[in-house]
C-alpha cells in the first residue's frame, strides 16, 4: 500500500513545501554525485545525528542538518512524495513561516524520540521522515476524512483505492509503533520511533490551529474534509476502486 496523491487541493502556492523539497533534492544530488561511498559515510558521520555524540553535547547542530540528508534514491523519493502529498495543505492553514517552524519543530521532536530510548547508539540517523511524519500528524487532525489515493500492489495486481486519510495515516502510525517495538535498536535501519514521535508532535503542534478553527465545530462544518472542492483526477490506466456508500 503506497499513498500516491490526495484529493485535497491547496488554495495557495506552497512555497515552503516546494523549497524544502528542492533543498533536500539538491543536497542529495551534491553529495551522492560528487562523493565516493566512503566519503558519503564520513559525511553522514559528521552531519547525521548520532545519539551518543549529541547527548554528550557535541554536534548539536546535527539535530537539524540530519533532516536534509538521505541514504539513497528510494529514501529521498519516498520522503519527498509524502511531503508533497500532505505538506501543501498544512502550509495553507499555518502560513508559510508558521509551516516552516512547524516542520523544523516536528523534526527536532522526532529526532529526540529516537535518541532518548537509545542514548548510547553510535549509528548516524539521517532523513526527513521524522519531520514529514509531523506533517502527516497535522494533516490527520485537520483533514481526517480527506480522500487519499493509495496504490495497492500485490505481485501483478494493481489497483488504486480512494481511502479516508484517518485510515491511511492511522495504519501507517500503527505500523511504526509495531515495528519500533519489534526491531532491536542496535540493528540500525528505519528510525521507527522518530516516525512515531514526529507524528505525535505534529498532532500536538497542530492542535492550536484546530482549536482556533473551532475544534469539533470545524470538523462538523467541514465533515472532516478539505475546505475546497475535492480534486477530480483524469481516468488512469490503473483501475480505480470506488468507495461504496453504505
Amino acid at each position: 500500500m503506497f499513498p500516491i496523491r490526495d484529493h485535497n487541493p491547496s488554495g495557495r502556492t506552497p512555497y515552503v513545501t516546494i523549497a524544502l523539497i528542492a533543498l533536500n533534492v539538491l543536497i542529495f544530488l551534491w553529495y551522492f554525485l560528487t562523493m565516493s561511498e566512503y566519503q558519503i559515510g564520513e559525511f553522514f558521520w559528521n552531519w547525521g545525528l548520532i545519539p551518543a555524540r549529541f547527548l554528550s553535547g557535541d554536534g548539536l547542530e546535527t539535530i537539524v542538518t540530519s533532516m536534509f540528508l538521505h541514504a539513497g534514491w528510494l529514501h529521498l523519493i519516498g520522503n519527498m512524495l509524502f511531503l508533497w502529498i500532505y505538506g501543501d495543505n498544512l502550509e495553507e492553514q499555518m502560513g508559510h513561516l508558521g509551516f516552516l517552524l512547524f516542520y523544523l519543530a516536528a523534526g527536532v521532536a522526532a529526532a529526540l524520540a529516537q535518541v532518548l530510548p537509545d542514548p548510547g547508539s553510535i549509528i548516524p540517523m539521517v532523513g526527513a521522515s521524522g519531520a514529514i511524519a509531523g506533517v502527516m500528524g497535522g494533516y490527520l487532525l485537520l483533514f481526517p476524512r480527506a480522500k487519499v489515493d493509495v496504490l495497492f500492489i500485490f505481485v501483478i495486481f494493481f489497483r488504486i483505492f480512494a481511502i479516508p486519510a484517518w485510515i491511511v495515516l492511522g495504519i501507517w502510525f500503527g505500523l511504526q509503533i509495531f515495528s519500533g517495538l519489534n526491531t532491536p535498536s542496535e540493528s540500525g535501519g528505519v528510525a521507527y520511533w522518530a516516525h512515531a514521535g514526529g507524528f505525535i508532535a505534529g498532532l500536538a503542534l497542530t492542535l492550536p490551529v484546530w482549536l482556533r478553527r473551532g475544534a469539533r465545530d470545524y470538523w462538523q462544518a467541514t465533515d472532516g474534509k478539505p475546505p475546497h472542492p475535492e480534486t477530480q483526477f483524469p481516468r488512469s490506466n490503473i483501475p480505480l476502486v470506488p468507495r461504496r456508500r453504505g
